[in-house]
Formats: C-alpha cells, sequence, structure tokens
C-alpha cells in the first residue's frame, strides 16, 4: 500500500476527520471510532512506518511519551480500573492497518475487552540461550 492510499496516515495528516485528542509535528492522537472501551485512543505517527521494526528511536521515544501523557488524561477523565497499551506487529500478531499505531484501552472491571494468552512453559537453559542471543543484537 502506497502511503497516498493509506488511511491512517490521511486521518494523521488531517485529511480524514478524526475526533483529535492531541496532536503535535510528530503524531495525533485520535479516539477510535471502533472502541474496544470507552475512551480507547489511537497514537497514530504522521510519518509513515509499516511497523516498530520500520521506526527510529526518537519517533518511537516521542509516542511512547505521548502515551504516558494521554494515559493520565484517560485516568483523570475517566477513572479507569487499568489501561492496555497495545502495538501490533505483522498480521500474525493482529495488525490490520498496516501504518504504526498504538492503541490505549481503558479497562473496566468486567468489562468485555479480551487481551490475554495461554501461559507457555520455558526451559531455562534455552531461556539463557536466548537471552545470550538476543543481547548481541541490541
Amino acid at each position: 500500500m502506497s502511503k497516498e492510499d493509506c488511511i491512517f496516515c490521511k486521518i494523521a495528516n488531517g485529511v480524514i476527520p478524526s475526533a483529535t485528542v492531541y496532536e503535535d509535528s510528530i503524531c495525533r492522537v485520535i479516539l477510535d471510532i471502533n472502541p474496544a472501551s470507552k475512551g480507547h485512543a489511537l497514537i497514530i505517527p504522521k510519518e509513515h512506518f509499516d511497523n516498530v521494526y520500520s521506526m527510529d528511536a526518537d519517533t518511537a521515544s516521542k509516542i511512547f511519551t505521548i502515551a504516558t501523557e494521554v494515559a493520565k488524561a484517560q485516568k483523570a477523565e475517566l477513572n479507569p480500573d487499568g489501561l492496555n497499551i497495545i502495538q501490533n506487529n505483522g498480521e500474525a500478531a493482529g495488525q490490520t492497518v498496516f501504518h504504526f499505531h498504538m492503541h490505549l484501552v481503558p479497562r473496566y472491571i468486567n468489562d468485555t475487552v479480551n487481551v490475554t494468552w495461554k501461559p507457555g512453559e520455558s526451559d531455562k537453559t534455552e531461556l539463557e540461550a536466548l537471552s545470550k542471543a538476543l543481547r548481541k543484537r541490541i
């Protein structure tokens, strides 16, 4: 998909109207039109990044800084019982719009939002080897 066809590029850059919560030169924060819960917000960078793998560290840092501010505003305004910060990369992870975006989903006791997984089992030797391999790549 080209940047010109990307719906999140259009929303982030004001071509398509949105319920904007925050905007600066890096990103736009909007309320999701299909919310998981009341106050569900999306942080969308204005520059097109397919996913976290293509994003530079400065933009990522700015987006997470904004996430903390939006989360505090959600807490003050909505008084949720919790919050999920969700960011999917790739179809296997549930990404459906291939423009990086971060969800801030306020959570309420007994809501119907489901963000979970079945815990697996680990092998200590395998964990040690994988942690060593990953450290080399960071």
